[in-house]
Formats: C-alpha cells, structure tokens, sequence
C-alpha cells in the first residue's frame, strides 16, 4: 500500500464517520434553527483545529525532514509537498480533527451510560502507557527502515491503542475479584471493570486487535509471523483463566517484560533487521529492564495478592529480596548497554533514574510493601523521561556527522 492510498484511506474513514454521526446528531434536534446553529458551531470549530494543526504539521515536519531524522521512498509518495513535508502527512491531523468530534458527539448522544461504558474501557487501557509499547515498536521499525511508510503507521497505532486494550483489558476482567481488594484500582492505575463490561471489554479488544494483526501479518514474513504470534500469546497468557502466566511467579516478570519488548522485535521483523549481537544486547538489556519494572510493581500489590491467593514474583520471595532483585536487574540492564556500540553506553544513564528510585526501598517488609506504591506511581513517570533520553540518543545515532 502507498502512502498516499493509506493518508486517503484514513481520510476518507473519518470523513464519513464525521458526517454520519453529525447528521445523527443533527436529526435528534427538533429546531431546525438549532440545527443549523450547532452545525454552524461545529463544523468552524473542526475549521480551526484543522488550521492549527495544519500548521503545526508543516512546521515541525519540514524541521525534522531537513534534519534528515526520517525520509520517505520516493515511489510510495505522491511527490506533492509542503516544503519538504509530502501532502499525505496532512492527513493525520485532518482524520483527528474529524473523528475526535465525532467519537465525542457519538458518546453524548448514547447518553451517560455509554459515556460511563467507553470512559470505563479507555481507562482500562492505561492511556498513560500506551507510548510504552508504540514507542518500542516505531524506534525498531524507523531505525531500521529509515523511512515512514504504511507499516510504519499501522503498526505504531495498534501498539498505541489496541495492544493495550488487550492486554490490560484481558487483566481487569479476569483480575476483578483480586481488584476490588486492591486500593489502586479505579484510577490512574488501572480501572475497576464492572461485571457487566467484561463480555463488552473483551470482543472490543478482538475486534480492534484481530484486523491490525492480519495487515500486519500480510505485510511480513514468517519471522514476524512469530514475533506476533509470541506477543499476543504473551498478552493473553499473562491474564487468560487457564493459563494466568501472572500466578506463575519469576514467569509472571518474564511473560510481562515479553508485552514491551515483543513490539519492538514485531518492528524488527517487519522491516527485515538482521540481529547482530550489539542488537541482542539492546534487546536483551531492555528485557531485563522489564523484568525489573515488573518485579518491583509487584511489591506494592503483595498484601491484596496474598489475600486474594494469587502468587507472584513478590509473594514468594517477599518485598525486600524483590525490591534486591530489581535492583539488580536495572543494574544489569544498564552494564549491558555498556557494551554496546556507541552511542549505545549513553542509554545505560537511562537506567540510573530507576536505580535511585527503587534503592530507599532496599529494605522494604511485606508489612511496608504498600507504601512502594508511591515508587511506583513516579515510576509511570520515569518512563517518559526515560523516552526522551532514549529519543535524543536515537537522534545522535541517526543525523549524520
């Protein structure tokens, strides 16, 4: 698929969802006045965010095309630019702007419970971790490739979105009984999934994964066959009745390190990287940075989990030796970047936020356990500043001396 079919596919979809569900909203008003008075409004709203992020668009495009941090093959552009930002650039901004509206307008007309439903599912999905996972996967792909194209942008918007739905939402429904005894639950760390969203949260995660992975699958080959494969098995093992990878402890840290660093071998696959061994070290010094964060998010749910009898990493070795534990696998992580090539040692500073992070709780009790919940909490911080150290590194490995 070229780039301009994909910005005039992705156009077009939210043009006609635009418009449906402004004529929806349209007819439900008896006023004909009114009617034309809320298109008025709308539609010069959807105007100006047009504009405005049009210009944002051809600002920084051409700022980073001229830095030569991204280029596009010549034979999937339509050759008609802005500068140097090729037109089907504009087609991201103008989709937002037409379908944000639109999914705004669809949920107020479906009154407060749907409201309620979809703000129930958005938060399952952990919005403030979606980077975690799109992040990984379009730094692989783009470092690779060196070049923005249609796999490019699926695949960094199914890790964004879809990916995350699944897996967090495959855990809030078969965690619920655990969950209502856990304090952190309901918020920012997760949502409290009522009964009667479970059915609902697991079709949407189906029917919003299942389309994205058959594209991505005929956009690749069998080695990316398998890296998908192994992600989506790890999203659902770690949570699924019958398999609960997450009550299965040290296997628990290994299948959820597996959910951020699979996207990133997804990205890898797909566009035709060679593993060297400097890129097994980056891989493998990511892998035990998961394990880490894994381990070390665990400690604070140790009194709920003993509770609800769900063993995990933290649970059988207790609080002190994970949080040791962790602190060793960051360590770890970092001394692998070490040995990469340059300017691959200048990511091991990545790891020195988290070290100073989980060190005050090197004694820590299973009594104490919860109060890491404050660790924690600046952890899901820490990761992005932890993507912009690793944006900028990219950055220096990329533009040319």
């Amino acid at each position: 698929m070229t780039y301009p079919a994909l910005a005039l596919l992705g156009a077009g979809i939210a043009l006609v969802a635009g418009l449906v569900v402004w004529g929806l909203a349209a007819v439900r008003r008896t006023s004909p006045l009114a009617s034309l008075g809320a298109s008025r409004r709308h539609w010069v709203a959807v105007g100006i965010t047009v504009l405005v992020l049009f210009v944002l668009t051809a600002i920084f495009d051409n700022v980073m095309i001229t830095l030569e941090l991204f280029h596009y093959a010549p034979e999937l552009v339509s050759g008609v630019s802005i500068g140097v930002a090729p037109l089907e650039d504009f087609a991201y901004p103008l989709a937002a702007a037409l379908l944000l509206p639109a999914l705004w307008a669809l949920l107020a007309r479906g009154g407060a419970e749907r409201q309620r439903a979809f703000s129930q599912l958005l938060l399952s999905s952990r919005p403030v971790s979606w980077i975690n996972t799109a992040f990984p996967f379009g730094a692989a792909y783009l470092l690779t490739t060196r070049e923005i194209d249609w796999v490019l942008v699926l695949g960094f918007l199914y890790f964004l979105i879809p990916y995350n739905l699944a897996m967090y939402g495959i855990n809030d429904v078969f965690d619920y009984d655990s969950d209502l005894a856990n304090p952190r639950k309901g918020g920012l760390e997760g949502a409290l999934l009522a009964p009667r969203l479970h059915r609902v949260t697991l079709w949407t995660a189906a029917l919003t994964n299942i389309p994205f992975l058959v594209l991505l699958a005929l956009a690749g080959g069998p080695a990316s066959w398998l890296a998908l494969a192994v992600s989506v098995f790890a999203v659902i093992a770690y949570s699924a009745k019958g398999l609960r990878f997450k009550e299965r402890p040290f296997l628990d840290s290994i299948t959820s390190s597996t959910h951020f660093v699979s996207p990133a071998i997804v990205g890898l696959t797909l566009a035709g990287a060679e593993f060297t061994l400097p890129l097994v070290l980056i891989l493998g010094a990511f892998f035990v940075w998961g394990m880490a964060a894994h381990a070390f998010g665990a400690i604070q749910d140790i009194g709920p989990d003993r509770e609800a009898g769900i063993h995990s990493v933290a649970t059988v070795i207790g609080a002190r030796a994970t949080a040791r534990l962790a602190l060793v696998l960051w360590l770890l992580a970092g001394v692998a970047m070490l040995l990469t090539p340059w300017p691959g040692p200048l990511a091991a500073i990545i790891v020195v936020p988290y070290l100073l992070n989980c060190a005050p709780w090197w004694n820590v009790t299973d009594e104490t356990s919860g109060r890491t919940n404050v660790a924690w909490r600046r952890f899901i911080w820490l990761n992005f500043l932890s993507g912009a150290l690793a944006t900028l590194i990219l950055i220096t490995e990329w533009t040319p001396a």
